[in-house]
Order: C-alpha cells, then sequence, then structure tokens
C-alpha cells in the first residue's frame, strides 16, 4: 500500500463529517475495489446508536482536524440507497449510490479504485476516441467480447435417508358382551296340605299390593396402553450365491503293461 492508502486505512474509527463540519457518524470500514485494491467507500454507522451503516464515495473524503470530511450534508448520507455491509457492494449497489450523490458511475475500473469517468468536473476521458459510447462514458474504440464457458463435473450428493416415525390411527373396535337383566315372572301353585295355612293367613277377601326390585347388567368400558412391539432400524449383511465357472488341471496315470487274463492295458 502507498502512503496515502495507508493513511486511509488509519481512518476507522474516526468520525465522519459533512461539508459543515457535524458529525455524520463513525467510520467502522474501508471497502476497497475488487480489481484494483484501492480504497473507493466509507462504511459510516449512523443512526441512533450507530444501528445503520451508511456507504459514502472516499473519492473526495478529506482528514479534517484528526476527522475524515466528506462534501456532503449529514442528511444526504443518512438518505443514500440502503446496501448490506457484508464485505461486498454488488454493481447494482454501487450504482445506485453513485446517483445519489450525484456521481457518474461506469463498471470499467480505474487505476484510483473509482470507476472511470468518476468525480466531479473531470474531463472527458480520450477525446481522439473515434465515436462514442452509447451506453456510458467512452472508453476506448474497441469492446471486450467474452463468453461463458461450461465445466462440467461430478459431485457426491446424498440420495437418501431413512427414517421411523410414529402417528396415531382410530379405529373401530366391536365386541358382543353378554349381559343380564332380571324380569318378573309368574309362578303359580296349587293350594296342598303343605301350603293351605300360608293361604289362609290374613283376611278373606282384601286388597294387597307386592313389589319386586329388578336388575339389569350395563356394559361399561375401559381404555389402556398395552406396549405390543419395539421395531428399530438396522442394517444387515445379505449373502448370495454366485456361480463360478474355472478350469481346473489335474493329473492322472497310466501303467505301462497287459492285464494277464484280460489282454487289456491297465490303467490307474
Amino acid at each position: 500500500m502507498s502512503h496515502t492508502e495507508s493513511a486511509v486505512a488509519e481512518w476507522r474509527g474516526r468520525n465522519a463529517v459533512d461539508s459543515d463540519g457535524g458529525k455524520i457518524g463513525s467510520i467502522d470500514e474501508i471497502y476497497m475495489d475488487a480489481e484494483t485494491g484501492k480504497p473507493e467507500w466509507l462504511a459510516v454507522k449512523t443512526g441512533m446508536f450507530g444501528s445503520k451503516v451508511s456507504f459514502v464515495p472516499i473519492a473526495e473524503a478529506r482528514e479534517s482536524n484528526g476527522d475524515v470530511s466528506v462534501p456532503y450534508t449529514k442528511d444526504q448520507v443518512k438518505d443514500a440507497p440502503n446496501a448490506e455491509a457484508d464485505g461486498e457492494l454488488s454493481h447494482e449497489e454501487e450504482a445506485a449510490l453513485y446517483s445519489h450523490f450525484g456521481l457518474d458511475y461506469s463498471q470499467a475500473r480505474s487505476a484510483s479504485g473509482l470507476p472511470e469517468g468518476t468525480g466531479r468536473g473531470r474531463q472527458e476521458a480520450d477525446r481522439d476516441t473515434v465515436g462514442r459510447d452509447t451506453s456510458g462514458p467512452t472508453t476506448d474504440d474497441a469492446m471486450t467480447r467474452s463468453e461463458e464457458e461450461l465445466r462440467v463435473g461430478t459431485t457426491s450428493r446424498e440420495s437418501g435417508r431413512a427414517r421411523l416415525r410414529k402417528y396415531v390411527v382410530t379405529e373401530e373396535v366391536e365386541k358382543t358382551v353378554p349381559v343380564k337383566r332380571e324380569k318378573v315372572t309368574l309362578e303359580r301353585e296349587p293350594i296342598t296340605d303343605a301350603n293351605v295355612g300360608d293361604a289362609k293367613d290374613g283376611p278373606s277377601i282384601s286388597e294387597e299390593e307386592h313389589e319386586v326390585t329388578l336388575h339389569e347388567e350395563e356394559v361399561v368400558t375401559e381404555k389402556r396402553a398395552v406396549p405390543k412391539e419395539r421395531v428399530r432400524l438396522g442394517k444387515e449383511t445379505v449373502t448370495d450365491e454366485e456361480t463360478v465357472t474355472e478350469e481346473v488341471r489335474k493329473e492322472q496315470i497310466d501303467s505301462e503293461g497287459t492285464d494277464s487274463k484280460t489282454g487289456q492295458r491297465e490303467r490307474k
């Protein structure tokens, strides 16, 4: 880094002040250009308790009595387009910020770390260029044509997982239960010598009423949880059979001579 860039790196933690000398906030970080490595943005903590980070172009920032002075008002800095302080600004975020601060923006980079054409009162670059660039500041008399190249490779990925899940289902259970109940029956018996005394006990003619209490059973249900089985995931090794065909050699012995009875050659 040059001496100037070293000095800029020391701005971290200092106060950023506006064009009238009023405090804007504390400089939290210096953002460098990704291609040139030059300082390009001041990330300034603003808002209550420094809860917001605002970006200010570093092009015209100057040291002033230990602070860093920028040619913008405090409100202009606080109202700058929001950009995530994640260590890198996209081209879209930079374009919106430069437009907010009244600066030209181009994705072409200069040695200062700022886009070509950025700054106030700056002359057009290379007046001898044939023609002009209608899409932004004129750079040179040629365009660079680029192509995307496809790179194909392989990667390992997870193909699936197995898991156990338990859930509750409801089903109807029907059971037939025998129930008992009492009912009234009439029992008649003839008058005999054995019960004639009971029959004549009381008035001859009278009105009477007898009452019998009847009972019956009713079905009562009760449910209780009963463990039935335990289920777990496991792995097992499966052994298959494969048929292999291969040639093997073996030795054989022939005996020399002839059998005395058959006249045949003996082979063992």
